[in-house]
């Protein structure tokens, strides 16, 4: 059994902007209609059971940790809008929604991929999105990433070959880069290639030492290592907050996998279509019975 796990937000991200591309101003539910025609399209190829979680609020209980961390401020009116409405559709196309409150999307992902570990039934567990974050959901060849836009596969080689770390080090380098999108910055002077060569060696903030002489000792080759060293030993406390924005929450309730088994749409669907002036989706789910 395979078991497909959407980025509801990232999904509407995505299809609304590639819409932009075919339209000045896309029409009004551009980015809804096109969610719903690539999870149609997940499921004519194959996907049997299916869930997606969505931000049903952009601000999450780390608004609280971290007061520079992402908002719906500046958002576009047109795609915060559009959230309960593709909530809506997803839940009229018959398949599982998560809509996120007081968690993220990406903790409602997470968890999922631990309820579907656990299930010896599952063989492999594909989260639809290239989100960095979910890259420490990533387990060898049976946990893995599909980034539809470039239509590649991030298992755990491609991850390591990636960012010369493994999922387990995922959000230590994130919290000393920082991530940009989630609005938190890392430390000042660690950038990509230093995470990637510190934490390779020591796999998580808490073993890095203090002194750069005891990374020399390790043979840790990287610029700049006293300053770098001397950053982290006197910002530990940013960075130790940054790691826990960044670690997802995984004891998100998603239910079972046999919750997320895809059994046809409901009877709201053609209303729902039709509204969003999408009938031709309609039709093509008739074509999947």
């Amino acid at each position: 059994m395979q078991v497909h796990l959407i980025d509801g937000t990232y999904e509407l991200y995505r299809q609304h902007y590639g819409q932009a591309v075919h339209h000045r101003v896309p029409p009004p539910f551009a980015g809804t209609t096109g969610v719903l025609s690539s999870t149609i399209q997940l499921l004519a190829d194959g996907a049997t059971h299916v869930g997606v979680a969505t931000d049903h609020v952009i601000e999450s209980f780390r608004n609280e940790l971290y007061s520079g961390y992402k908002t719906s401020e500046g958002m576009e009116k047109v795609l915060l809008d559009q959230i309960p409405v593709v909530e809506d559709a997803l839940e009229a196309l018959g398949v599982a929604v998560w809509p996120m409150v007081e968690y993220e999307a990406d903790d409602a992902l997470g968890s999922a991929v631990e309820v579907a570990s656990d299930d010896r039934r599952v063989h492999k567990v594909i989260i639809l999105s290239p989100d960095k974050d979910l890259g420490q959901c990533v387990k060898g060849k049976r946990v893995v990433q599909l980034d539809r836009r470039n239509n590649t596969i991030i298992d755990e080689v491609a991850l390591r070959a990636k960012f010369g770390i493994g999922p387990e080090s995922i959000a230590d380098y994130l919290a000393l880069v920082g991530d940009s999108s989630d609005g938190f910055p890392g430390l000042s002077g660690w950038g990509a290639k230093s995470a990637s060569v510190v934490l390779a060696k020591y796999r998580n903030l808490d073993l890095i030492p203090d002194d750069h002489k005891q990374w020399v000792n390790d043979g840790v080759v990287v610029r700049g290592a006293e300053k770098l060293a001397t950053t982290l030993r006197e910002h530990r406390g940013d960075a130790e907050l940054f790691r826990i924005l960044a670690t997802l929450v995984t004891i998100v309730p998603v239910g079972s996998v046999d919750d997320w088994k895809w059994n046809g749409p409901t009877d709201r669907f053609a209303e729902v279509a039709t509204r969003l002036g999408a009938p031709q989706l309609i039709e093509r789910l008739r074509r999947l019975k």
